[in-house]
């Protein structure tokens, strides 16, 4: 009966937003600042799933100036937990056929997000081209998933090169976002869902690799998360077993 209760109110919540949304952004129409503000309210959702978001930014963010963050991209949790965390002027990198799913499609054009086409290896690669132009045109950082699909519980799969390709093009730091496993550790049926901890860790410079040495970015990177992510999985279980 809960899920069903909170499956109906995230619903028209959703379609609300997405309605409202896509007519405030006509007024300044592809503006990066309107991902940050709706990502934020649809971080909300935390609440009425019983989940408590924990974010954790570095005093000095602010100073990391254009760059490219890279999260894990676990499941459709991922919008009430990392969304909490997006920073202003801060546009992600979707599929292209995401401007069709009803409500939501328009809403994620209107506020400036980039779309590719997977499907494509020719215009994907040339989307890759156009991102890292896309910092010379506008004053904007990019938050892009390595892993290219929802690892749903697998934990965190291997990274394609596209986000450290771009960011190397660009000449822009990649900053890793980590959030605690979410994959069954949630279960709408029951009130209280927990802690999820989501942490951005210090920028990486990419000033010293080249296209040749993008594997090796891309390694390093992916090191890192998997290491910030077991930390963060181990706290989260250990404030879980002190409340039992």
């Amino acid at each position: 009966m809960l899920l069903i209760l909170r499956a109906v109110l995230a619903t028209l919540f959703c379609i609300l937003v997405c309605i409202f949304g896509s007519v405030y952004c006509l007024f300044s129409p592809r503006n990066p600042r309107h991902v940050a503000t709706f990502g934020h309210l649809f971080g909300r959702l935390s609440t009425l799933f019983g989940i408590k978001v924990e974010t954790r930014v570095p005093a000095d963010a602010a100073n990391n100036g254009n760059c490219i963050y890279i999260a894990n991209h676990q499941n459709n949790y991922d919008m009430v937990t990392a969304s909490n965390i997006v920073q202003p002027r801060t546009v992600t990198v979707g599929k292209k056929s995401l401007v069709w799913i009803p409500f939501f499609g328009p809403l994620y054009w209107l506020t400036g997000n980039l779309l590719i086409d997977r499907d494509n290896r020719a215009k994907a690669h040339g989307t890759i081209a156009q991102v890292a132009e896309q910092f010379k045109k506008k004053d904007i950082s990019i938050w892009m998933f390595p892993e290219g699909t929802r690892s749903r519980g697998r934990g965190l799969m291997p990274f394609k090169t596209g986000a450290f390709h771009a960011a190397i093009a660009a000449g822009v730091p990649i900053v890793p976002i980590c959030v605690s496993t979410t994959s069954g550790n949630i279960n709408l049926n029951r009130w209280n869902n927990g802690h999820v901890i989501v942490e951005m860790l210090a920028p990486v410079d990419t000033s010293k690799y080249g296209k040749e040495n993008v594997r090796e970015l891309a390694a390093h990177c992916r090191e890192l998360m998997e290491a910030k992510i077991a930390e963060l999985d181990a706290e989260v279980a250990q404030r879980n077993a002190a409340k039992k």
